[in-house]
């Protein structure tokens, strides 16, 4: 089984640095135009074409703002 990976951001921990955004490799990210609670527009998927490299995550500076997800053919989903 070939496993698929997508990537959450937590829209309220996202400070908009934008550095996930210029990371990745595959363009999944953008910026978002609605604020969070802190008043910055936060990080989204817009793409599925997540590899799981997690580049995203380690370039992020608030930890638990970006996690990497795998997810198996059948559903089952393991948090990298």
């Amino acid at each position: 089984m070939k496993p698929h990976f997508r990537v959450e951001v937590a829209h309220d921990e996202c400070k908009g640095c934008r550095r996930c955004v210029h990371a990745c490799p595959r363009g999944v990210l953008a910026m978002g135009t609605k604020l969070n609670v802190m008043g910055f527009p936060s990080a989204q998927a817009v793409k599925d074409a997540c590899v799981g490299c997690g580049i995203c995550f380690y370039t992020c500076p608030e930890p638990g703002a970006i996690t990497v997800i795998r997810e198996e053919e059948d559903g089952d989903a393991a948090q990298k």
